[in-house]
């Protein structure tokens, strides 16, 4: 598994590997895994390779970062690279108040507070430790100050505000003293990150789904602030909730709802000129991100042993060049997206 050296804005260095582990579907996300299936899973993915895991705290209300207290229990500190989130708080509650009825199952009876404070970071930091059962976190992420999950900008805005004037202080403090590595936030906009690079100093983000071979807005004003600064991107849901793994047919998913006809119908354009390079759809899909000089890792969904074989498989398929320059050439990739690599 190829690894990239990340050199972070504060002067850490972090060694990623190209394909990460997003450990939500652990969490028994959408539907119940046995412990020993989930155990199975990470297994594998260590097996080939995978060195670079991100949890969080939402995850199963807790249940990914037990079960990955026990996969790590063995593996040496410094053989791996662990991320984490805050800005909830985990609380006691009743079944029927629990978190995420419908879409975590099996879960802890927990329910969760949105917290960016100063006070909610050291506390939710303190419980992801117990959790995990390691001594240190690598890498932090504010979790979810977006639009996506707090309904309006307004309520969005004011998290920030909060996390700006406490919660941030707080990651800074701990990674002067060196408790974690970097820090950032794991979102589903890029817009916001723009915002928080603005407003502070800060590593790397998490960004799922929005610099995609669908997606390329960010190339507008984020993703050259962050080659200006040296910060780091980590891109999750590569295959923008399904689609660019399946291709475009019946019943796909493109950001976690069904795809619309015209996305189904750029898709379909994009699969065919991979066909004609005898490249598969969710190749270039998974390498696409990684053609990005920001970007140092990507996390592609993954539950089962197979499927993460699969993700292997898939980012270790050798693209030509032409592909990218054909698919700019019809106007199905930004002209500005970078190839070079």
């Amino acid at each position: 598994m190829k690894k990239r050296l990340f050199k972070a804005p504060s002067g850490a260095s972090i060694s990623f590997t190209e394909l990460g582990f997003g450990s939500a579907p652990l969490g028994n996300l959408y539907h119940a895994v046995t412990e020993a299936a989930a155990q199975a899973t990470l297994n594998t993915a260590w097996t080939q390779g995978v060195r670079y895991f991100d949890t969080a705290p939402l995850y199963g209300l807790g249940l990914s970062e037990t079960r990955l207290n026990h996969f790590l229990r063995d593996k040496k500190r410094d053989s791996y690279v662990l991320s984490t989130k805050i800005g909830r708080t985990l609380e006691v509650c009743p079944p029927d108040q629990r978190t995420g009825i419908g879409k975590f199952f099996n879960t802890p009876n927990r329910k969760e507070v949105f917290d960016y404070s100063y006070d909610g970071v050291m506390r939710s930091l303190e419980f992801s430790l117990e959790r995990l059962g390691i001594d240190s976190i690598d890498i932090v992420y504010a979790h979810d100050c977006d639009v996506f999950t707090h309904g309006s900008e307004a309520k969005r805005d004011e998290h920030v505000k909060t996390f700006m004037a406490g919660g941030y202080k707080a990651l800074v403090k701990l990674r002067d003293q060196k408790v974690i590595k970097a820090f950032g936030a794991g979102v589903n906009e890029w817009q916001v990150c723009e915002t928080l690079v603005k407003s502070g100093d800060f590593d790397l983000f998490l960004l799922a789904g929005r610099y995609t071979l669908l997606e390329q807005e960010a190339l507008n004003s984020f993703l050259p602030l962050c080659q200006e600064r040296g910060i780091g991107i980590v891109l999750g849901g590569p295959y923008n909730s399904g689609i660019l793994a399946t291709g475009p047919k019946k019943g796909a998913f493109y950001n976690y709802d069904p795809a619309p006809k015209a996305i189904l119908e750029r898709v379909g354009k994009i699969e065919a000129i991979c066909k004609s390079y005898k490249v598969k759809l969710a190749e270039a899909a998974l390498r696409f991100p990684l053609l990005h000089p920001s970007v140092i890792s990507v996390i592609p969904g993954a539950v089962t042993p197979q499927q993460v074989a699969l993700n292997v498989k898939t980012l270790k398929a050798k693209l030509p060049k032409a592909l990218w320059k054909d698919l700019k050439a019809k106007g199905l990739m930004d002209e500005r997206a970078i190839i070079a690599k």
